[in-house]
């Protein structure tokens, strides 16, 4: 049912992947699995690299360029008090970079530390797994915000 999960860039090339926003310049911005953080999302790497490193300075520009875009994008449509960016691949080995909306209603003890910092159980809740009937107008509103800041950065849309 979810083995695009199994490749989650392969799956996205090949549009079978239902977290997919839209293909930027430097890889796929897609909404995240979970949403305990409301706008949580991953800009995937493509074409797969396996770090930052590997890419050239101006494929480095780019990427981080389409990581904020999509930020910008979450805080239009969220209203975060700040988003966090964190470029981990500990247990992907692929370029993957995390956009994380963290917010004022947050409890005290966890607005100072990366959300991991929260229970396991808590962030993977089954009541926050993604799924169309729940988040799909959070993921549609990400999206056309997205969009929108892409055209406005002069971002060529025909060239991807």
């Amino acid at each position: 049912m979810d083995s695009w999960k199994n490749d989650r860039i392969g799956s996205a090339e090949r549009g079978e992947n239902p977290t997919v926003m839209v293909k930027m310049k430097s890889g796929f911005a897609v909404i995240g699995d979970n949403q305990f953080l409301p706008g949580y999302c991953v800009l995937l790497g493509y074409p797969m690299a396996s770090s930052l490193n590997e890419l050239t300075m101006a494929e480095r520009t780019q990427y981080l360029t389409d990581m904020t875009l999509i930020g910008d994008a979450i805080i239009k449509t969220c209203n975060p008090l700040r988003i966090n960016y964190s470029i981990l691949m500990n247990l992907d080995h692929y370029l993957h970079a995390h956009i994380e909306a963290r917010y004022d209603w947050e409890p005290d003890e966890n607005k100072l530390r990366p959300s991991y910092f929260y229970p396991k159980e808590q962030r993977y809740s089954k009541q926050y797994e993604y799924s169309e009937e729940k988040y799909g107008e959070l993921k549609e509103s990400i999206t056309k915000n997205l969009l929108e800041l892409m055209k406005n950065a002069g971002y060529d849309m025909t060239d991807d």
